[in-house]
């Protein structure tokens, strides 16, 4: 249990850092601030702000965000009428430290009852100092001050001029899409260590290997290495998934392989045996795929498993779209704390491979144009390349509250039918 979870906590920490950090990169070197990269949910653990980005670990593993200056969720910087702060000034009278925490062993400064304050154009926080309402007070706040927010981290004040909506909307775009690039990439580095993990790739055509020092029903029957295996009980099968998929539909049944040996073809007849796979009684024969063990097929898998699962996944988006839809299709974080359960049996390959699909199956998912998803935000993007002009705050606010309401139904709903799947049934 202990190496499930530690494998669940690398496993998810790497998925979150590799699609934030795509983000990140794209987002500094486009000029936009990010103000904060937290990997984690809920209270802080850590932090540390270099180069106007505040790093933070969280205590709960199960995300992470990038928060981009000027963006939906950045609203810490929010200074109301009535409000006291702490106030640090540099040797120029302008503000350079903002302390909203109400800590008072953070720093030494002048207290001051907001009544105005502009932290985006104006830069300047206007009100009473040291409880003195006889006179309003007017202090221009420093570009590149620090605001320490309600929870004690320091984050730096975002103006206009480094703000996120305020980027050419083909910059937005490329930092919207940054994320699930490298999910991509990710997934495509995964498959291709798993290719040099495993001593080659499966070629997934019909021809089969029988392994060494293991029960065979089908060694028993005659077939042997190298041989393909064209069909089950007279249907066709062009690959070793499509075979695969016909024994798995047989359990302990007597079935018949048209085996094809050195361009002579032959029925073979036999009963299959049978093993429980996620409560379900499967058919098998004891085969494998053929594996090409050549360097050049190694290094060339990473992107042709990366594609293959891409439309893997692209089908069975398509099947739910089209009617088909069941929450079992679907899986959240107790899903995945499951599949490492399994994977981790199965050691570093198990875990690589893991990893693999699931990179390739966050850039899927958000690739769906679903409000508060990166798909969401994309479609806004260029909704906005289409009208010459972004859509009003107001409406982009609505839209994506919307998004984020239904994935947390949605959410809820995965979650409590992954603990009924894995942990109660």
């Amino acid at each position: 249990m202990i190496t499930t979870i530690i494998s669940f906590i690398i496993v998810f920490g790497i998925l979150v850092f590799v699609h934030e950090f795509g983000h990140f990169i794209v987002a500094k070197q486009a000029g936009i601030m990010v103000r904060e990269f937290s990997i984690g949910m809920g209270p802080k653990l850590f932090f540390y702000r270099k180069n106007h980005t505040t790093y933070t670990i969280r205590l709960l593993p199960l995300g992470g965000y990038v928060r981009l200056a000027g963006s939906a969720d950045d609203d810490d910087d929010e200074l109301k009428p009535g409000v006291t702060v702490k106030l640090q000034l540099n040797q120029q009278e302008q503000i350079e430290k903002i302390d909203l925490s109400q800590k008072s062993n953070l720093f030494q400064g002048i207290p001051v009852q907001v009544t105005s304050a502009d932290l985006v154009n104006d830069l300047f926080i206007a009100g009473y100092e040291n409880g003195d309402e006889s006179e309003i007070k007017r202090y221009p706040v420093n570009h590149d001050a620090i605001l320490v927010n309600p929870e004690g981290i320091e984050l730096q004040i975002a103006p206009a001029d480094v703000q996120f909506q305020n980027a050419p909307v083909g910059k937005k775009l490329l930092v919207n899409a940054a994320g699930i690039f490298n999910n991509v990439l990710l997934a495509i580095v995964a498959f291709t260590l798993l290719a040099f993990l495993q001593g080659g790739v499966a070629s997934n055509s019909n021809q089969v290997q029988i392994p060494h020092n293991h029960p065979s029903v089908a060694k028993q029957a005659g077939i042997q290495s190298g041989d393909r295996i064209v069909a089950v009980d007279g249907k066709q099968t062009k690959t070793f998934n499509e075979m695969a998929t016909e024994i798995n539909k047989r359990p302990d049944q007597r079935v018949t392989l048209t085996v094809e040996k050195q361009g002579q073809r032959h029925n073979v007849t036999f009963k299959t045996s049978s093993q429980m796979v996620q409560k379900k009684k499967v058919g098998m024969i004891g085969v494998t795929e053929s594996v090409n063990k050549s360097t050049m097929a190694k290094l060339t898998s990473g992107f042709t498993q990366t594609w293959s699962s891409t439309k893997l996944l692209g089908s069975a988006l398509w099947r739910m779209v089209a009617g088909h839809f069941s929450l079992n299709d679907l899986g959240g974080p107790v899903a995945i704390y499951a599949s490492t359960s399994q994977a981790t049996a199965y050691g570093l390959v198990g875990v690589v491979s893991l990893l693999a699909w699931l990179s390739i199956n966050l850039a899927v998912i958000n690739l769906i144009p679903i409000p508060a998803l990166d798909g969401g935000k994309i479609l806004l993007n260029l909704v906005e390349l289409v009208r010459r002009k972004p859509l009003s705050e107001k409406v982009e606010t609505g839209i994506t509250l919307v998004g984020f309401a239904f994935l947390a139904v949605l959410m809820i709903l995965v979650t409590w039918n992954d603990i009924m799947r894995y942990f109660i049934r």
